[in-house]
């Protein structure tokens, strides 16, 4: 595990990363833990996009709403999280052009 303290975030692997980071194995994921704040009090999963902004809109329009507008992570991308129509809560992850 490795931790990234200015965030209060520890990265967890489950199986051997590339050089981006990604895992070499398909179907296998790798993730990490936060501290646990309003809104988000569970695990939660995330889902890369291209735009969190373009996926914001689509989510409302179809019933979700957003908790956690987008945020910027250091210099690796954006984080953002809503809730969809059923209540649960998802994490958008968006990475730096």
């Amino acid at each position: 595990m490795n931790e990234v303290p200015e965030f209060e975030y520890v990265m967890v692997g489950t199986t051997e990363s590339d050089q981006n980071g990604m895992p070499k194995e398909p179907g296998s994921i790798n993730g990490g833990m936060l501290k646990r704040e309003d809104p988000i009090q569970s695990p939660v999963i995330t889902i890369s996009v291209d735009s969190i902004d373009q996926i914001a809109s689509t989510i409302e329009k179809n019933g979700g709403k957003m908790i956690r507008a987008k945020m910027p992570v250091g210099d690796m991308g954006f984080a953002a999280y809503f809730k969809d129509s059923e209540g649960n809560v998802v994490g958008l992850w968006e990475n730096a052009q």
